[in-house]
């Protein structure tokens, strides 16, 4: 399965992502939401950043996953300090998902660039972050 996941432009994820400063994606909510569950060891992501130019620049193999059971925020938080390293979250990023009652830890290796190509959302309309899409081939233009 292949997966598009947007990642935080600001924080500057993908670099750190492609210089294996950081091995490790994390999403989370109160609920289990998307990719809880959707995304397994092998699976491809392919990585476009929040900042509307709209190119899927990257791609990555997934090694690892950890889907939480449902956590008190103590517990969340101790979940994501102990995988900080890999994590390598920004301040407002810790913010936003230690403390989430569900939790998805992706470990990504074999980051590398791809020739930027932009892709098809319209069939995506609730779309999120993070959004499985079978084959890359269905959505690139």
């Amino acid at each position: 399965m292949d997966h598009v996941v947007y990642l935080d432009a600001k924080a500057n994820e993908l670099e750190l992502l492609l210089t294996k400063q950081k091995s490790m994606l994390i999403r989370g909510a109160t609920g289990r939401k998307m990719p809880y569950g959707r995304v397994f060891q092998g699976d491809v992501l392919y990585l476009i950043n929040n900042n509307a130019e709209g190119l899927i620049l990257a791609r990555g193999n997934v090694k690892r996953v950890v889907n939480s059971e449902k956590m008190s925020p103590g517990e969340s938080i101790a979940l994501v300090d102990r995988y900080a390293t890999q994590l390598k979250l920004s301040e407002k990023q810790y913010a936003r998902w230690a403390g989430k009652r569900y939790l998805v830890l992706i470990e990504i290796d074999q980051v590398m660039e791809v020739d930027p190509f932009p892709i098809d959302k319209s069939a995506y309309g609730n779309m999120d972050d993070w959004f499985p899409v079978e084959t890359i081939d269905t959505v690139k233009l």
